[in-house]
Protein backbone atom coordinates (compact mmCIF):
# COMPACT_ATOMS: atom_id res chain seq x y z
CA UNK A 1 0.00 0.00 0.00
CA UNK A 2 1.65 3.02 -1.20
CA UNK A 3 1.52 5.52 -4.19
CA UNK A 4 0.92 2.87 -7.03
CA UNK A 5 -2.37 2.81 -5.01
CA UNK A 6 -4.81 5.60 -5.85
CA UNK A 7 -6.60 6.48 -2.59
CA UNK A 8 -9.63 8.66 -2.73
CA UNK A 9 -10.55 10.24 0.51
CA UNK A 10 -13.96 10.80 2.39
CA UNK A 11 -14.99 14.14 1.69
CA UNK A 12 -17.89 14.04 5.14
CA UNK A 13 -16.75 16.76 7.62
CA UNK A 14 -18.23 19.68 9.64
CA UNK A 15 -20.04 21.67 7.32
CA UNK A 16 -18.54 25.11 5.76
CA UNK A 17 -14.94 24.33 6.48
CA UNK A 18 -11.78 23.01 4.08
CA UNK A 19 -8.57 21.47 4.85
CA UNK A 20 -5.48 23.65 4.14
CA UNK A 21 -2.29 22.53 2.08
CA UNK A 22 0.26 24.86 4.11
CA UNK A 23 3.06 23.90 6.83
CA UNK A 24 4.46 25.41 9.39
CA UNK A 25 6.94 24.89 12.08
CA UNK A 26 8.56 27.24 14.84
CA UNK A 27 6.98 30.16 12.93
CA UNK A 28 8.65 29.42 9.26
CA UNK A 29 5.43 28.85 6.66
CA UNK A 30 6.40 26.01 3.73
CA UNK A 31 3.11 26.25 1.07
CA UNK A 32 2.57 22.58 -0.79
CA UNK A 33 6.43 22.29 -0.31
CA UNK A 34 8.36 19.15 0.70
CA UNK A 35 10.71 20.49 3.97
CA UNK A 36 14.12 18.85 4.27
CA UNK A 37 14.02 15.76 6.61
CA UNK A 38 16.70 16.68 8.95
CA UNK A 39 15.03 20.33 8.92
CA UNK A 40 12.07 18.74 10.38
CA UNK A 41 13.52 16.72 13.36
CA UNK A 42 15.42 19.85 13.91
CA UNK A 43 12.15 21.48 13.98
CA UNK A 44 10.08 18.60 15.37
CA UNK A 45 12.22 18.17 18.37
CA UNK A 46 12.55 22.37 19.51
CA UNK A 47 9.19 22.54 19.44
CA UNK A 48 7.63 18.93 21.38
CA UNK A 49 5.61 17.80 18.02
CA UNK A 50 6.90 14.53 18.74
CA UNK A 51 4.84 12.65 21.16
CA UNK A 52 4.51 8.59 20.28
CA UNK A 53 8.22 8.47 19.97
CA UNK A 54 9.62 9.16 22.39
CA UNK A 55 12.60 11.49 22.45
CA UNK A 56 16.08 9.65 22.21
CA UNK A 57 17.92 12.19 23.43
CA UNK A 58 21.51 11.51 23.70
CA UNK A 59 20.75 9.14 21.33
CA UNK A 60 20.60 11.47 18.51
CA UNK A 61 23.91 13.49 19.32
CA UNK A 62 25.77 9.94 19.76
CA UNK A 63 24.16 8.91 16.37
CA UNK A 64 26.03 11.68 14.83
CA UNK A 65 29.12 9.29 13.70
CA UNK A 66 30.33 7.54 10.97
CA UNK A 67 28.98 4.35 11.86
CA UNK A 68 25.96 3.82 10.36
CA UNK A 69 23.29 1.17 11.08
CA UNK A 70 23.63 -2.02 8.58
CA UNK A 71 20.20 -3.24 7.47
CA UNK A 72 19.15 -6.18 5.59
CA UNK A 73 16.43 -6.21 3.79
CA UNK A 74 14.56 -9.91 4.13
CA UNK A 75 12.30 -9.96 1.31
CA UNK A 76 12.38 -7.43 -1.65
CA UNK A 77 8.85 -7.25 -2.78
CA UNK A 78 7.16 -3.56 -3.27
CA UNK A 79 7.29 -2.22 0.38
CA UNK A 80 11.02 -3.25 0.51
CA UNK A 81 11.97 -0.55 -2.47
CA UNK A 82 10.10 2.16 -0.29
CA UNK A 83 12.25 1.48 2.78
CA UNK A 84 15.64 1.37 0.23
CA UNK A 85 14.21 4.79 -0.29
CA UNK A 86 14.03 5.79 2.74
CA UNK A 87 17.14 4.12 4.26
CA UNK A 88 19.02 5.69 1.43
CA UNK A 89 18.06 9.45 2.60
CA UNK A 90 18.57 8.43 6.25
CA UNK A 91 21.63 9.58 8.07
CA UNK A 92 22.02 6.95 9.72
CA UNK A 93 21.16 3.29 8.45
CA UNK A 94 22.45 1.81 5.00
CA UNK A 95 21.35 -1.27 2.85
CA UNK A 96 23.91 -3.41 3.58
CA UNK A 97 22.00 -6.91 2.95
CA UNK A 98 19.24 -8.49 1.06
CA UNK A 99 17.94 -11.75 1.33
CA UNK A 100 15.50 -13.25 -1.18
CA UNK A 101 13.53 -16.48 -3.06
CA UNK A 102 14.32 -15.02 -6.48
CA UNK A 103 17.72 -14.83 -8.11
CA UNK A 104 16.70 -12.35 -10.85
CA UNK A 105 15.96 -9.66 -8.05
CA UNK A 106 19.69 -10.14 -6.62
CA UNK A 107 21.15 -8.37 -9.67
CA UNK A 108 19.60 -5.42 -9.64
CA UNK A 109 19.94 -4.65 -5.57
CA UNK A 110 23.00 -6.06 -5.21
CA UNK A 111 24.12 -3.61 -7.73
CA UNK A 112 22.08 -0.68 -7.02
CA UNK A 113 23.47 -1.08 -3.09
CA UNK A 114 27.26 -1.96 -4.42
CA UNK A 115 27.31 -5.16 -2.25
CA UNK A 116 29.30 -8.41 -1.83
CA UNK A 117 28.13 -11.51 -2.52
CA UNK A 118 28.90 -12.38 1.19
CA UNK A 119 25.48 -10.04 1.70
CA UNK A 120 23.17 -11.57 -0.68
CA UNK A 121 21.09 -14.80 0.75
CA UNK A 122 18.59 -16.62 -0.26
CA UNK A 123 15.98 -18.31 1.98
CA UNK A 124 18.09 -21.69 2.46
CA UNK A 125 21.07 -19.50 3.45
CA UNK A 126 19.66 -16.72 5.58
CA UNK A 127 20.80 -18.56 8.61
CA UNK A 128 24.50 -17.95 7.82
CA UNK A 129 24.16 -13.96 8.64
CA UNK A 130 24.98 -15.05 11.95
CA UNK A 131 28.08 -14.60 10.84
CA UNK A 132 28.48 -11.55 8.96
CA UNK A 133 29.56 -8.44 11.15
CA UNK A 134 28.48 -6.47 8.02
CA UNK A 135 24.74 -6.75 9.22
CA UNK A 136 23.48 -5.53 12.06
CA UNK A 137 19.79 -5.93 11.77
CA UNK A 138 17.23 -7.29 9.27
CA UNK A 139 13.84 -5.94 8.68
CA UNK A 140 11.59 -8.46 7.68
CA UNK A 141 9.22 -6.99 4.61
CA UNK A 142 7.91 -10.73 3.97
CA UNK A 143 3.83 -12.27 3.63
CA UNK A 144 2.65 -11.98 7.03
CA UNK A 145 2.43 -15.45 7.36
CA UNK A 146 6.39 -15.64 7.04
CA UNK A 147 7.26 -13.49 9.47
CA UNK A 148 7.25 -15.48 12.76
CA UNK A 149 9.88 -17.61 11.41
CA UNK A 150 12.19 -15.16 10.23
CA UNK A 151 12.11 -12.99 12.80
CA UNK A 152 12.63 -16.09 14.95
CA UNK A 153 15.58 -17.04 12.98
CA UNK A 154 16.83 -13.01 12.72
CA UNK A 155 17.06 -12.90 16.69
CA UNK A 156 18.73 -16.67 16.49
CA UNK A 157 21.37 -15.62 14.27
CA UNK A 158 21.67 -12.29 16.51
CA UNK A 159 20.31 -9.46 14.79
CA UNK A 160 18.45 -6.93 16.28
CA UNK A 161 14.85 -7.55 13.84
CA UNK A 162 12.17 -4.91 12.82
CA UNK A 163 9.16 -6.64 11.51
CA UNK A 164 6.56 -5.07 9.37
CA UNK A 165 2.77 -4.88 10.49
CA UNK A 166 0.78 -6.87 10.97
CA UNK A 167 3.00 -8.66 13.49
CA UNK A 168 2.54 -12.23 13.10
CA UNK A 169 -0.87 -14.06 12.10
CA UNK A 170 -2.00 -13.92 15.86
CA UNK A 171 -1.18 -12.86 19.17
CA UNK A 172 0.26 -16.33 20.07
CA UNK A 173 2.68 -15.81 17.18
CA UNK A 174 3.44 -12.70 18.51
CA UNK A 175 4.43 -14.11 21.77
CA UNK A 176 6.73 -16.26 20.69
CA UNK A 177 8.44 -14.01 18.81
CA UNK A 178 8.86 -11.59 21.62
CA UNK A 179 10.11 -14.72 23.70
CA UNK A 180 12.75 -15.98 21.00
CA UNK A 181 14.10 -12.03 20.59
CA UNK A 182 14.62 -11.72 24.57
CA UNK A 183 16.37 -14.67 25.04
CA UNK A 184 18.72 -14.33 22.40
CA UNK A 185 19.09 -10.32 23.72
CA UNK A 186 18.43 -8.41 20.61
CA UNK A 187 15.99 -5.57 19.77
CA UNK A 188 12.45 -6.21 18.48
CA UNK A 189 10.53 -3.28 16.39
CA UNK A 190 7.93 -3.16 14.67
CA UNK A 191 7.50 -1.04 11.51
CA UNK A 192 4.75 1.17 13.03
CA UNK A 193 5.92 4.07 9.99
CA UNK A 194 3.09 6.62 11.40
CA UNK A 195 4.43 6.64 14.83
CA UNK A 196 7.07 9.17 13.43
CA UNK A 197 4.79 11.09 11.00
CA UNK A 198 3.86 14.47 12.74
CA UNK A 199 0.60 14.58 11.66
CA UNK A 200 -0.36 11.53 13.32
CA UNK A 201 1.58 12.34 16.23
CA UNK A 202 -0.54 15.44 16.75
CA UNK A 203 -3.75 12.85 16.85
CA UNK A 204 -2.39 11.32 19.21
CA UNK A 205 -1.19 14.17 21.38
CA UNK A 206 -4.23 16.23 20.73
CA UNK A 207 -5.99 13.18 22.34
CA UNK A 208 -3.91 11.63 24.61
CA UNK A 209 -3.25 14.85 26.11
CA UNK A 210 -7.40 16.14 26.23
CA UNK A 211 -6.45 19.44 24.46
CA UNK A 212 -10.22 19.48 23.45
CA UNK A 213 -11.20 17.38 26.47
CA UNK A 214 -12.23 13.74 26.95
CA UNK A 215 -12.23 12.01 23.52
CA UNK A 216 -15.51 11.25 22.87
CA UNK A 217 -15.75 9.34 19.39
CA UNK A 218 -12.88 8.23 17.09
CA UNK A 219 -14.14 7.18 13.52
CA UNK A 220 -11.45 6.01 11.26
CA UNK A 221 -11.33 4.57 7.70
CA UNK A 222 -8.97 3.23 4.98
CA UNK A 223 -9.74 0.79 2.09
CA UNK A 224 -8.43 0.75 -1.38
CA UNK A 225 -10.04 -1.57 -4.14
CA UNK A 226 -8.14 -4.44 -5.64
CA UNK A 227 -9.75 -5.56 -9.21
CA UNK A 228 -7.64 -8.69 -9.11
CA UNK A 229 -6.84 -11.93 -6.63
CA UNK A 230 -3.54 -13.00 -8.08
CA UNK A 231 -1.72 -11.83 -5.08
CA UNK A 232 -0.53 -13.30 -1.80
CA UNK A 233 -2.59 -10.84 0.46
CA UNK A 234 -6.09 -13.19 -1.12
CA UNK A 235 -4.23 -16.58 0.42
CA UNK A 236 -4.62 -16.68 3.99
CA UNK A 237 -2.31 -18.83 5.05
CA UNK A 238 0.34 -16.10 3.67
CA UNK A 239 -2.01 -13.04 4.88
CA UNK A 240 -4.06 -14.26 7.71
CA UNK A 241 -6.72 -12.41 6.16
CA UNK A 242 -8.24 -9.61 4.36
CA UNK A 243 -7.79 -6.05 4.81
CA UNK A 244 -8.14 -5.66 8.16
CA UNK A 245 -4.66 -7.33 8.57
CA UNK A 246 -3.47 -5.04 5.83
CA UNK A 247 -4.14 -2.20 6.48
CA UNK A 248 -7.54 -1.85 8.54
CA UNK A 249 -4.74 -2.37 11.43
CA UNK A 250 -3.63 1.20 11.33
CA UNK A 251 -7.37 2.15 12.24
CA UNK A 252 -6.52 -0.24 15.15
CA UNK A 253 -3.94 1.63 15.75
CA UNK A 254 -5.01 4.86 15.26
CA UNK A 255 -7.97 4.35 18.00
CA UNK A 256 -5.20 2.91 20.24
CA UNK A 257 -3.23 5.66 20.36
CA UNK A 258 -5.81 8.95 20.38
CA UNK A 259 -7.06 7.45 23.28
CA UNK A 260 -4.04 5.83 25.11
CA UNK A 261 -6.08 3.23 25.70
CA UNK A 262 -6.90 -0.66 25.26
CA UNK A 263 -10.74 -1.19 24.25
CA UNK A 264 -12.83 -3.39 26.90
CA UNK A 265 -15.19 -4.22 24.45
CA UNK A 266 -15.86 -5.08 20.92
CA UNK A 267 -18.81 -5.96 18.00
CA UNK A 268 -17.86 -6.44 14.57
CA UNK A 269 -19.22 -7.21 11.23
CA UNK A 270 -18.17 -8.89 7.99
CA UNK A 271 -19.08 -7.38 5.07
CA UNK A 272 -21.00 -8.60 1.93
CA UNK A 273 -18.86 -10.22 -0.93
CA UNK A 274 -19.23 -9.02 -4.49
CA UNK A 275 -16.45 -10.62 -6.27
CA UNK A 276 -15.53 -13.97 -7.05
CA UNK A 277 -11.80 -13.94 -5.87
CA UNK A 278 -12.21 -13.17 -1.99
CA UNK A 279 -12.65 -17.12 -1.42
CA UNK A 280 -10.57 -17.02 1.83
CA UNK A 281 -10.26 -13.91 3.05
CA UNK A 282 -13.18 -10.78 4.05
CA UNK A 283 -13.21 -8.01 1.28
CA UNK A 284 -14.52 -5.45 4.09
CA UNK A 285 -14.98 -5.32 7.69
CA UNK A 286 -16.12 -2.97 10.33
CA UNK A 287 -15.95 -3.11 14.21
CA UNK A 288 -16.45 -1.26 16.70
CA UNK A 289 -14.93 -0.98 20.30
CA UNK A 290 -15.18 0.57 23.75
CA UNK A 291 -12.29 1.92 25.78
CA UNK A 292 -12.65 2.18 30.01
CA UNK A 293 -13.29 6.00 29.67
CA UNK A 294 -16.31 5.28 27.47
CA UNK A 295 -14.67 6.57 24.38
CA UNK A 296 -16.33 4.74 20.98
CA UNK A 297 -13.74 3.58 18.05
CA UNK A 298 -15.90 2.72 14.78
CA UNK A 299 -13.73 1.56 11.73
CA UNK A 300 -14.30 0.41 8.72
CA UNK A 301 -11.65 -1.23 5.71
CA UNK A 302 -11.78 -2.64 2.43
CA UNK A 303 -10.75 -4.06 -0.59
CA UNK A 304 -13.94 -2.78 -2.65
CA UNK A 305 -13.83 0.84 -1.70
CA UNK A 306 -11.51 3.90 -1.50
CA UNK A 307 -10.89 5.98 1.41
CA UNK A 308 -8.83 7.12 4.23
CA UNK A 309 -9.84 9.34 7.16
CA UNK A 310 -9.33 9.71 10.89
CA UNK A 311 -12.13 11.98 12.80
CA UNK A 312 -11.80 12.56 16.43
CA UNK A 313 -15.28 13.84 18.07
CA UNK A 314 -13.95 15.72 21.66
CA UNK A 315 -15.85 17.18 24.58
CA UNK A 316 -14.99 20.38 23.46
CA UNK A 317 -14.00 19.90 19.62
CA UNK A 318 -12.94 17.86 16.87
CA UNK A 319 -9.77 17.10 15.48
CA UNK A 320 -9.41 15.15 11.85
CA UNK A 321 -7.17 13.92 9.25
CA UNK A 322 -8.08 13.09 5.70
CA UNK A 323 -6.33 11.74 4.12
CA UNK A 324 -5.00 9.93 7.14
CA UNK A 325 -3.24 6.83 7.55
CA UNK A 326 -1.95 5.66 3.93
CA UNK A 327 1.05 7.47 3.03
CA UNK A 328 0.15 10.88 2.51
CA UNK A 329 0.90 13.90 2.09
CA UNK A 330 -1.79 14.54 4.84
CA UNK A 331 -4.39 17.34 5.57
CA UNK A 332 -5.79 18.21 8.70
CA UNK A 333 -7.26 20.47 10.91
CA UNK A 334 -9.21 20.76 14.34
CA UNK A 335 -11.93 22.69 15.65
CA UNK A 336 -9.16 25.92 16.26
CA UNK A 337 -7.55 25.36 12.33
CA UNK A 338 -5.59 23.58 10.20
CA UNK A 339 -2.21 21.65 10.98
CA UNK A 340 0.78 22.73 9.36
CA UNK A 341 3.34 20.31 9.61
CA UNK A 342 5.97 19.41 7.12
CA UNK A 343 5.95 16.36 4.28
CA UNK A 344 8.29 14.14 5.47
CA UNK A 345 10.06 10.58 4.07
CA UNK A 346 8.53 8.11 6.43
CA UNK A 347 10.71 5.40 6.26
CA UNK A 348 13.89 7.74 6.40
CA UNK A 349 12.55 9.57 10.15
CA UNK A 350 11.36 6.08 11.15
CA UNK A 351 14.63 4.51 10.42
CA UNK A 352 16.84 6.98 11.42
CA UNK A 353 15.20 7.51 15.27
CA UNK A 354 15.74 3.35 15.77
CA UNK A 355 19.25 3.73 14.34
CA UNK A 356 19.60 6.73 16.27
CA UNK A 357 18.81 4.67 19.66
CA UNK A 358 20.34 1.10 18.54
CA UNK A 359 23.84 3.04 17.43
CA UNK A 360 23.67 4.42 21.19
CA UNK A 361 23.57 1.56 23.23
CA UNK A 362 19.76 2.17 24.31
CA UNK A 363 16.48 0.72 24.41
CA UNK A 364 13.63 0.75 21.59
CA UNK A 365 10.54 2.94 22.88
CA UNK A 366 8.23 0.89 23.85
CA UNK A 367 5.60 2.62 21.57
CA UNK A 368 7.27 0.27 18.40
CA UNK A 369 8.01 -2.69 20.62
CA UNK A 370 7.19 -5.89 19.92
CA UNK A 371 4.36 -5.94 22.94
CA UNK A 372 3.00 -3.20 20.90
CA UNK A 373 2.56 -5.51 17.93
CA UNK A 374 1.07 -8.09 20.34
CA UNK A 375 -1.34 -5.89 21.43
CA UNK A 376 -2.59 -5.17 17.95
CA UNK A 377 -2.82 -8.15 17.10
CA UNK A 378 -4.66 -9.10 20.48
CA UNK A 379 -7.10 -6.52 19.12
CA UNK A 380 -7.34 -8.04 15.83
CA UNK A 381 -7.47 -11.46 16.90
CA UNK A 382 -11.11 -10.63 18.83
CA UNK A 383 -12.74 -8.46 15.77
CA UNK A 384 -12.73 -11.26 13.46
CA UNK A 385 -14.27 -13.88 16.40
CA UNK A 386 -16.26 -11.25 16.93
CA UNK A 387 -17.60 -10.99 13.35
CA UNK A 388 -17.79 -15.23 12.95
CA UNK A 389 -19.81 -14.76 16.25
CA UNK A 390 -22.95 -12.92 15.36
CA UNK A 391 -21.15 -9.57 16.01
CA UNK A 392 -20.08 -9.58 19.54
CA UNK A 393 -16.54 -10.70 20.93
CA UNK A 394 -14.31 -10.88 23.94
CA UNK A 395 -11.08 -9.51 24.55
CA UNK A 396 -8.29 -10.88 27.10
CA UNK A 397 -8.40 -9.39 30.53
Amino acid sequence: MKCTRSYENSTARPRGEKLLHECNIGGALATNKTMQRRDFLKAAMGTGVVLLNNQPGKAWASAKTAKKLQVALCGLGRYAGYLADGIAESRYCRVAGIVTGTPSKKIGWQQRFELPDKNCYSYETFDQIATNKDIDLVYVVLPNGMHKEYVIRAAAAGKHVIVEKPMALTADDCREMIAACRKAGVALAVGYRLHYEPYNQEMARLGQNKIFGPVEQVESALGYRLDSGDDWHFKKALSGGGPLMNIGIYCVQAARYITGEEPVAITAQFGPVTRPFFQEIEESISWQLRFPSGAIAESKTSYGENYDRVYVQAKNGFFELSPAISYGPFKGRSSTGAFHFPVTNQQAVQMDAIAAVLLSGGQLPAHISGEEGLKDMIVIDAIYKAAANDGRGMLPR
